[in-house]
């Protein structure tokens, strides 16, 4: 059986812009070329700083951090929905070389539908701004690539 080519997908998170660091939740920033990795959507949290919403709504906040299938209100997309769309994405990316500046989320999404660890292991990723993570794979089956330089 012939293999399959591979494919490798370089994703960027963006530096810390001024919105970042005063940690307000982000919007749903597109991904020209992968629309399946653009932001999050927060629905009404978006534009706002974590402890705004959980001075407001505690409990919403405890449930996002706690079940994947909790989703902001106003139409947010909850943390299984955005592992679900962007291992959706992998899944349609052509043989060859992508690269996409993604969001911080959309990186710790990546990892987890690609490596298929459960919802859960979202919170549990790291994902610093200004670097590149990296998978490789093919024929369903994925591969994260650690320790790249920064090209």
């Amino acid at each position: 059986m012939p293999l399959t080519p591979p494919v490798r997908l370089y994703l960027t998170t963006p530096p810390l812009d001024d919105a970042a660091r005063q940690g307000r939740f982000g919007y749903a920033d597109p991904c020209p070329g992968h629309e399946g990795l653009a932001g999050p959507d927060m629905g009404e949290w978006a534009g706002r700083t974590l402890d705004e919403v959980a001075a407001e709504d505690p409990e919403a906040i405890r449930l996002w951090l706690t079940d994947p299938e909790f989703a902001p209100p106003g139409g947010g997309e909850s943390v299984a929905a955005l592992i679900t769309r962007t291992g959706e994405h992998l899944a349609g990316l052509e043989p060859g070389r992508h690269h996409a500046v993604a969001a911080q989320a959309v990186v710790r999404a990546a990892v987890v539908s690609a490596l298929e660890l459960p919802p859960a292991a979202f919170w549990r990723l790291d994902v610093r701004p200004d670097t590149v993570t990296a998978l490789s794979g093919r024929a369903g089956r994925w591969n994260l690539l650690l320790g790249q330089p920064r090209t």
